[in-house]
């Protein structure tokens, strides 16, 4: 059985939550790859909301392993957090696994994140400060430390050590703030390095023997596409590789093992912080969206930029990710609407754009190209079957299809997982 890889198709907040909880109820093993705790997946079962940020989508549905990737920053305290949470709503956290290969996130990674985002100034990229971007920063650096290093306390606490000292003299004198405690830090994390032994697994051999033994195994993304760290809206992105070519570096398994690449694409578009936004509304009808589809960040709170469907992004997404499918989520969202727009192409200048731009600056000059079709004025939340939605409804997924030269396999027509119509199954 091959890998089936769940990704993000434009700025992230897409719903992938829902969709890798919808699918993992079949899997064998659910993986995270990338990322941090700087993402997050809300998650409706039985009208309980979960909001996961570190820990797969898959440790709601029993019987799944849950793995999380050498790719991913990981930051312990979160982990346990996290844990502390879904154990109260009953939840299962037995079968979590984390990469023995996983940098971890200190506090002077928080720390430097909120102080390196200050020094922007104007130019901020809008980080969550959660560290993620100065724990990739070591890792590159090669002086990150890995949960490997947590599993020997000699070694670990002469490690962590070296990195406080490292990081206090950027702090004091780069910018003239007060060090940090390294004696309590060293303590607080050699407890938790103690509390996660019994997670620590290598998980590239775990995630290799499912899949040889022809086992269900779910690849869950979390971001999306547009803000892969080379190939999104760079510098408005993360510090990794939120499409499916992360998946293979970031859970030690070869590409030819994902042969299904499901697109996580909203009917409508939404971003978070600054950057260019061709199809964004900054009006009424962007208002509209954002409240009737609830946007607002489930890790930050933060209001999300909306607007029309792209399907110049999503193109993109699909050619970056090999995209086989789509899942179209938040369709609800625009039953009441008379018109909706999708954008074909962009104009710049008079030229015509079919291809997403590297440089930000043509990008901020593109003008939307819209296509108008008729709104289907009606609540779809109901619909079971693909058959009962409006005819209008299905002009509109017909259309997205076209555009995007990708089918539209699952569309979501609510937050729960009964409000899922199957066009074709998966696993």
């Amino acid at each position: 059985m091959p890998g089936l890889a769940i990704v993000g198709s434009q700025w992230g907040d897409e719903g992938k939550g829902k969709i890798i909880d919808y699918l993992a109820e079949k899997a064998d093993m659910v993986v995270r790859g990338q990322g941090g705790n700087n993402a997050g997946h809300t998650v409706v079962i039985d009208d309980k909301k979960y909001a996961l940020h570190l820990i797969p989508s898959g440790v709601l549905n029993k019987g799944a392993v849950n793995i999380v990737g050498n790719g991913v920053v990981f930051d312990v305290e979160g982990f346990f957090n996290e844990i502390e949470e879904l154990k109260k709503d009953g939840v299962d956290t037995e079968s979590i696994f984390v990469s023995d290969r996983a940098h971890l996130v200190f506090p002077y990674h928080k720390i430097l994140d909120g102080l390196y985002e200050a020094a922007r100034g104007k130019d901020d990229i809008g980080t969550t400060k959660k560290g993620i971007g100065p724990c990739y920063m070591d890792k590159i650096e090669r002086s990150g430390i890995r949960t490997c290093d947590m599993l020997d306390e000699k070694v670990f606490r002469e490690k962590l050590s070296a990195q406080i000292d490292k990081k206090n003299e950027i702090i004091i004198k780069l910018f003239n703030e007060e060090p940090m405690d390294k004696e309590a830090m060293i303590e607080k994390y050699v407890a938790y390095a103690n509390r996660l032994k019994p997670y620590i697994r290598d998980t590239g051999v775990m995630v290799y023997e499912s899949l040889q033994k022809g086992q269900k195994v779910l690849f869950e993304g979390a971001q999306g596409s547009l803000l892969d760290v080379d190939l999104g809206t760079y510098p408005y992105v993360t510090s990794s590789h939120p499409t499916s070519g992360g998946f293979t570096t970031g859970s030690g398994i070869g590409a030819g093992t994902i042969q299904e690449v499901l697109g996580i694409t909203k009917a409508y578009t939404t971003r978070v912080g600054k950057g260019p936004f061709v199809t964004e509304e900054d009006n009424e009808t962007g208002n509209k969206i954002r409240e009737l589809g609830h946007e607002y960040g489930v890790t930050t709170g933060r209001p999300r930029r909306c607007g029309w469907f792209d399907a110049v992004v999503v193109k993109y997404s699909a050619r970056i990710n090999g995209m086989t499918g789509i899942a179209l989520m938040l369709l609800d969202v625009l039953g009441d609407f008379d018109t909706i727009k999708l954008c074909t192409h962009y104009d710049y200048n008079g030229e015509r754009v079919d291809h997403f731009p590297a440089r930000l600056e043509l990008l901020e000059e593109c003008k939307p190209v819209y296509r108008e079709l008729a709104g289907w004025k009606s609540d779809i939340s109901s619909c079971k079957t693909y058959e009962e939605l409006p005819e209008e409804t299905k002009a509109y997924i017909k259309a997205i299809e076209d555009t995007t030269g990708v089918p539209v396999k699952i569309v979501s027509v609510g937050p729960r997982r009964d409000q899922t119509i199957i066009r074709e199954q998966l696993f």
